[in-house]
């Protein structure tokens, strides 16, 4: 099982360096504003957050706050979480070394489609439902299969077929209570294509017209 589970994380290293090597700087800007004008309205100043597949840490590092927590199997990740930030390299599927109510804010973003398969993802909803204190949030933003047809498929690492209703009705069934939902938000990917100055998403942000046009990936907000 072990040497398994090292040649997984081996090819997770592998493969986010060559998707994502030599656009690190580019996606922490990007961050930065998608945090600044958008998702720190869910971050709780002096709450326990954590991010679900964290990747390099582009939200987690620029997130302020006293329990910071950050959760992958890529071993790279280490290199690149800030290190006030507690990592967890880990299974998210398995039970998370946190107690019931220790969390105030579940993040994750394009992650849940890289799960294997269904029942590893309905029972890491169900430990983000524990780890969450009552009336805690968890965020989830990702690709919406039903905006995207064959192009969901162009990532080696694409496993799970989601739209935001699907992923909705896996949460009710975890426990947890819709808040919003919307379908199309941000566009697709950041791994390839044009590095637009992101002084055009603040403006993206403020405009949701330009996400039905433009959005491909779903917003999901529930709370404990």
């Amino acid at each position: 099982m072990d040497s398994v589970q090292n040649h997984t994380q081996d090819d997770l290293e592998a493969l986010y360096n060559q998707r994502f090597s030599g656009r690190e700087d580019y996606r922490r800007k990007v961050w930065s504003v998608l945090i600044s004008d958008w998702f720190s309205r869910f971050i709780p100043a002096d709450g326990a957050v954590l991010d679900l597949g964290c990747g390099y840490g582009e939200f987690i590092n620029q997130v302020n706050g006293p329990s910071r927590y950050a959760m992958d199997l890529n071993p790279d990740s280490r290199r690149h979480i800030h290190p006030d930030v507690c990592l967890f390299q880990q299974d998210c599927s398995v039970r998370w070394p946190l107690s019931d109510d220790a969390l105030d804010l579940v993040f994750t973003s394009n992650f849940f489609e890289h799960l294997p398969a269904k029942t590893n993802l309905a029972a890491t909803l169900k430990e983000a439902h524990r780890c969450l204190r009552p009336g805690g949030r968890l965020v989830a933003l990702g690709p919406n299969i039903k905006y995207l047809a064959g192009a969901y498929w162009d990532f080696w690492d694409h496993h799970l077929p989601l739209t935001e209703v699907s992923l909705a009705e896996g949460l009710q069934t975890a426990g947890f209570h819709v808040e919003s939902v919307v379908p199309r938000f941000l566009p697709y990917t950041m791994a390839d294509g044009p590095r637009y100055p992101v002084v055009l998403l603040r403006v993206y942000l403020r405009c949701p017209l330009a996400w039905r046009l433009f959005g491909r990936q779903f917003l999901v907000v529930v709370r404990k």
